[in-house]
């Protein structure tokens, strides 16, 4: 059985925007996803923002069209009110942060790649980078 990853928009933005510190790691993840070798999952609100950042570098259509294609290796996942009613009593310090948390553990995905993880502190699933995560994966 395949892997469960859930990516946060940091780890979407450093594929997408080619962040140059960030982008081979999150170019390596993503390929393990295109060749159905992971399954990736992002929430919904990763995509609002996304299209957001990169419409002000690159302008709305072709933002669009970037996510058009990049959604092909992910799996949306809704942000609903379960989801928003655990966020909101969280500890988390970022609520952003905490949708996303709460978006994978209602899936049941026990694995959340982010660059923040000193925000999840307090996880109950694997939260790790994506450089870490390939090492861990690689070997």
């Amino acid at each position: 059985m395949k892997q469960k990853i859930f990516v946060d928009t940091n780890i979407i933005l450093d594929l997408l925007s080619m962040r140059k510190k960030f982008y081979q790691s999150a170019s390596q993840l993503f390929s393990l996803a295109d060749r159905k070798k992971i399954d990736v999952y992002a929430s919904a609100l990763s995509f609002t923002t996304i299209h957001y950042i990169l419409s002000k570098q690159m302008g709305s259509e072709k933002a669009r069209n970037i996510l058009s294609l990049f959604k092909a290796l992910v799996t949306v996942l809704p942000v609903d009110d379960n989801v928003i009613d655990q966020a909101l009593v969280s500890n988390f310090k970022d609520f952003e942060d905490a949708v996303q948390y709460y978006c994978a553990v209602s899936a049941g995905i026990p694995v959340l790649l982010t660059r923040n993880i000193k925000d999840y502190l307090m996880a109950k699933i694997s939260v790790m980078s994506t450089e870490d995560y390939m090492k861990i994966y690689e070997a």
